[in-house]
């Protein structure tokens, strides 16, 4: 008798095989697959054309016992035609209001709280570098930002939302574009660690001091972060914890043992470093 198989997708980016998303939910996989004496099949895939979804030809082959999605990049579409073929599947750091299976970090209600400690703090000039819209995550925090602002009845500014993809040099020329405001934000909620660091180091080339001049968060709490020039205020998501989750999950889905649909959403935590401060200027 063969150990159970399952595909784990990955979409293609920027240093994928570096990303610290992907290596944290392959880490997390990898380990739930030791404990279930799985094979686990790592296939990496285009961002934006997803046919081989459906064409990989290892599917066709009836090795597979399953498909895990570490994202999907809003292709909802195609992945309603996995779904209809019967594959067993689990589709993480999404959340979905049909009936699909879905496991995911709050990741709406973590950047809430990162920025109302903001607010809290008196910040009111707040801007954002948002991640990669295609994806939930960055979406769902971008959205997360918003509210806080919403709820403190802050206006929102155009001019104070701008999108890094979640990469260096999007962030870079996004940090960039807000450092130069002439209403220069007090403080900044980027969407990842990276983007966060890459505001960091923009910032203090341009002769600013973190926090005194720029409060800054990030959102991943990334060990990159240890090699900041100071320690990080961040949020931390079990990626890890999902990833093993996601697998344990989807083995109890391809053996008829999990009622469907599955839906999970796991806690984010804000950790608090030295990153932030009241702001100086008013």
């Amino acid at each position: 008798m063969r150990a159970n198989a399952y595909g784990l997708i990955v979409p293609r980016f920027e240093d994928v095989l570096h990303s610290f998303y992907a290596s944290e939910i392959i880490k997390g996989v990898s380990l739930s697959a030791s404990h279930l004496k799985a094979d686990v099949l790592i296939h990496i895939t285009d961002r934006l054309q997803h046919e081989d979804w459906l064409s990989w030809p290892i599917l066709q082959s009836n090795y597979l016992d399953g498909l895990l999605f570490a994202d999907i990049d809003s292709d909802k579409a195609t992945l309603k035609k996995v779904i209809a073929k019967g594959i067993p599947y689990l589709v993480l750091n999404n959340f979905f209001s049909e009936d699909i299976n879905c496991i995911s970090i709050d990741n709406e209600k973590a950047a809430f709280e990162a920025v109302n400690y903001l607010l809290k703090l008196g910040h009111k000039k707040i801007a954002t570098i948002a991640g990669d819209l295609h994806t939930y995550a960055g979406k769902s925090r971008l959205k997360g930002y918003k509210e806080a602002l919403a709820k403190h009845k802050i206006a929102l500014k155009d001019e104070y939302i701008t999108v890094g993809e979640f990469l260096r040099t999007p962030a870079r020329n996004a940090a960039e574009k807000l450092l130069h405001l002439h209403q220069r934000p007090t403080a900044i909620f980027a969407a990842s660690d990276v983007m966060a660091l890459e505001t960091i180091d923009l910032a203090r080339k341009e002769g600013l001091s973190i926090p005194r001049d720029l409060s800054i968060i990030g959102f991943d709490d990334n060990p990159i972060a240890i090699y900041s020039s100071i320690p990080l205020t961040t949020v931390r998501q079990p990626i890890v914890e999902m990833g093993q989750l996601g697998l344990e999950t989807l083995n109890q889905i391809a053996l008829s043992a999990a009622k469907q649909p599955i839906k999970t959403v796991l806690p984010a935590k804000l950790v608090l470093r030295e990153s932030c401060a009241k702001p100086t200027q008013k």
